[in-house]
C-alpha cells in the first residue's frame, strides 16, 4: 500500500479488516481484464453487522450513513487482498451501488450512501470519484441495512 493511502486511512482513523470469506456459493471479488467487481459488502464490524433494520423506521440517517462507511471500509478490505495488498493498483473507482433497505416513504438512499462515497474519494482522491445508484430496498440479507457492490479499475 502506498504511503499516501496509509496516511489517509491513519487520519481518518481507519484499519482494513481481513477480507470476509463469502457466507455462500459466491466469490468476493472477481477480476478481468483491467476491472475489479467486489461483491455487495455488509457493514460489519468484528465479525457481525454492525447495523441492522430499516433506515426511516429502526435505524435513522447518520446510523445509516455509518453502515455506508463501513461497507466501503470492507470493499477496500476486499480489494487489498484481490490486489495482494496493493490499493496503488486501482485507478479508479468506476461505479458503487449502494442498496439501502428502506421503510415505505423514505427517499434519503443518496445521502445515505455519501457515508460511502465520501470515505472512497477521502481514502483514493481522484481515484475514488464514482458513478454511483443508491437504491430503496424493502429488505437486505441479515437484516443488514446497507449493503454495497463495486466497479473497480486496475492495474495489471
Amino acid at each position: 500500500m502506498s504511503n499516501a493511502i496509509e496516511s489517509r486511512l491513519t487520519e481518518l482513523g481507519i484499519t482494513l479488516p481481513v477480507a470476509a470469506a463469502p457466507a455462500a456459493n459466491y466469490v468476493s471479488y472477481v477480476i478481468t481484464g483491467n476491472l475489479l467487481f467486489i461483491s455487495g459488502q455488509l457493514p460489519t464490524e468484528n465479525g457481525k453487522v454492525a447495523v441492522t433494520g430499516l433506515v426511516g423506521a429502526d435505524v435513522d440517517v447518520a446510523a445509516a450513513t455509518r453502515a455506508a462507511e463501513l461497507c466501503a471500509i470492507n470493499i477496500l478490505s476486499q480489494a487489498k487482498a484481490a490486489l495482494g495488498g496493493d490499493l496503488t493498483r486501482i485507478t479508479r473507482v468506476v461505479k458503487l451501488s449502494s442498496f439501502v433497505a428502506s421503510a415505505p416513504g423514505f427517499t434519503e438512499q443518496h445521502i445515505v450512501t455519501n457515508g460511502a462515497s465520501n470515505l472512497i474519494a477521502n481514502v483514493l482522491g481522484e481515484a475514488g470519484k464514482h458513478a454511483r445508484a443508491a437504491v430503496g430496498m424493502a429488505a437486505l440479507p441479515l437484516n443488514a441495512s446497507v449493503e454495497i457492490e463495486a466497479i473497480i479499475e486496475i492495474k495489471a
